[in-house]
């Protein structure tokens, strides 16, 4: 994989570091380097989230991601302002559709726009909090970077404990509608 530098954003409480950290994860399993850079306000919920996230063979020099962004997904519309400028021309951009209601693909026409209605699907689960598998199921299927099967042994090491093994089930089901 070459040099891909990503940032995942949103509000505090929509699961944006556990996201970045399963394609963290992922990307490490599969020997590349890897930098992730958690970035959130003081509050535990309702706040900004983001965390950058760089991936390469070769040994990365700084963990910053101030431009040139390759992917870019944005679970809000404050995230998709913050960070739409610095996607670089021809890179991607995921979309929450459910939360960011106004046109991305107008903002920007050198980019590719995915609208995933990431957080409907997830009310219609049973559980908002999962709309973060809904968008890493669109990241999957559009990036091709990697598979569910990796996706699925991240999650059995990530919530395979005794107290949140409950929540892999929800968290597939999640990734098996966003991936529909």
């Amino acid at each position: 994989m070459a040099t891909k530098k990503m940032v995942f954003s949103g509000f505090g409480g929509q699961g944006i570091l556990v996201l970045a950290e399963v394609v963290a994860t992922i990307a490490m399993k599969k020997g590349d380097h890897v930098t992730w850079m958690p970035s959130y306000g003081a509050e535990m919920r309702g706040g900004t989230a983001n965390c950058a996230v760089i991936t390469s063979h070769r040994v990365i020099g700084s963990p910053i991601v101030q431009s040139d962004i390759d992917i870019l997904c944005a679970m809000n519309k404050p995230s998709v302002d913050k960070f739409l400028p610095r996607v670089k021309s021809g890179g991607l951009v995921l979309v929450n559709s459910s939360i960011v209601t106004e046109c991305v693909k107008a903002m920007r026409d050198d980019v590719d726009v995915l609208e995933i209605d990431a957080t409907n699907i997830a009310v219609d689960i049973g559980n908002q909090r999962v709309a973060n598998m809904v968008m890493l199921a669109g990241f999957l299927k559009k990036t091709g970077l990697f598979t569910i099967e990796d996706i699925t042994e991240v999650l059995h090491e990530r919530f395979g404990g005794a107290r949140s093994k409950d929540l892999i089930p929800l968290n597939l089901k999640a990734i098996e509608r966003g991936l529909a």
